[in-house]
C-alpha cells in the first residue's frame, strides 16, 4: 500500500532522515518506535505532505505521493493524527470532525462518517458541542482520531497517541487502536511507548538517528536483547 525508499528529509541545513526505506501493507498495522529526536515526527509528516523529502520516493497504492499537491495528498487515502492532536480549542467537537471531511469526496459522505465516529467514540458524541480545548487529553486524542476517521481513509498515521496521557488512557488509546484495526484500517503509528505499542502492531522499524536501524515481526521486537534493554528497560 505505502512505500518509503531512500527517503531524506529535513528542516533547513538540518537533516533528520537518513535514506529511509518501508513499507505498509494493506490490512497491517505497522510501528516505528525508537527514541526523541529520532526522525519518527518527520517521517510522518513526509508522508502526509506536511514537509517535502530532499531524495527519495513515496508511493501510495501505484500514485506517487511527491507529485501530488500537499493538499490533495488525504484524497489518495492517507489520514494524519498529528503529535499533541492539533485540535481547534475554540471550535466544537462536531466542528473539528466537520474539518476531518473538507474534500468534497467526504463531504457527499458527511453524515454516514460522523455516525461511524460517533458510534466508534460515544464520548464524542456526548461533548458534540463542547468546545474541544475543555476536553481532558485522553478526549482530545479521540477527537483528534475522529476527525482524521471523517475522510474515510485508506491508511492513519498516528504520531505518538500515548503522549501526555495518564496510563490509564494509555491502555484506553491503544484498545482504541485494535478496534480500529479490527474494522480492517490500515494503521502507521510511531510511538515512544515500546512496550505497547508492539502488542497492536503486526510489525515494527527501529529508528535511530534518522536512519532504520531495525526491522521484524512485533513479536520478534519485543524478544530482541538489545531493544529489551535499550526500550524495555529489561
Amino acid at each position: 500500500m505505502l512505500e518509503l525508499k531512500s527517503v531524506d528529509a529535513g528542516y533547513g541545513t538540518f537533516q533528520a532522515l537518513f535514506g529511509v526505506s518501508l513499507d505498509v501493507k494493506a490490512g497491517e498495522a505497522v510501528g516505528v518506535i525508537g527514541p526523541n529526536g529520532a526522525g519518527k515526527t518527520t517521517l510522518m509528516r513526509v508522508i502526509s505532505g506536511l514537509i517535502r523529502p530532499r531524495a527519495g520516493t513515496i508511493t501510495m497504492e501505484g500514485a506517487d505521493v511527491l507529485k501530488t499537491p500537499e493538499h490533495r495528498i488525504v484524497s489518495l487515502g492517507i489520514a494524519h493524527v498529528p503529535e499533541n492532536r492539533r485540535l481547534f480549542p475554540r471550535l466544537t467537537v462536531e466542528d473539528n470532525l466537520k474539518m476531518g471531511a473538507f474534500m468534497p469526496e467526504a463531504r457527499a459522505h458527511f453524515a454516514e462518517r460522523l455516525d461511524f465516529v460517533f458510534d466508534l467514540f460515544p464520548r464524542m458524541k456526548e461533548r458534540r458541542h463542547q468546545m474541544a480545548g475543555t476536553m481532558s487529553g485522553g478526549e482530545q486524542q479521540m477527537c483528534a482520531i475522529g476527525r482524521a476517521l471523517m475522510s474515510d481513509p485508506k491508511l492513519l498515521l498516528l504520531d505518538e497517541p500515548s503522549a501526555g496521557l495518564a496510563p490509564v488512557v494509555v491502555q484506553q488509546v491503544f484498545e482504541l487502536v485494535k478496534r480500529i484495526r479490527a474494522g480492517g484500517l490500515t494503521v502507521l503509528i510511531v510511538e515512544q511507548n515500546v512496550q505497547q505499542v508492539l502488542k497492536v502492531v503486526d510489525r515494527a522499524y527501529l529508528l535511530e538517528a534518522g536512519s532504520i536501524r531495525a526491522s521484524g515481526k512485533s513479536s520478534e521486537m519485543l524478544a530482541d536483547d538489545s531493544i529489551r534493554q535499550a526500550y524495555l528497560g529489561v
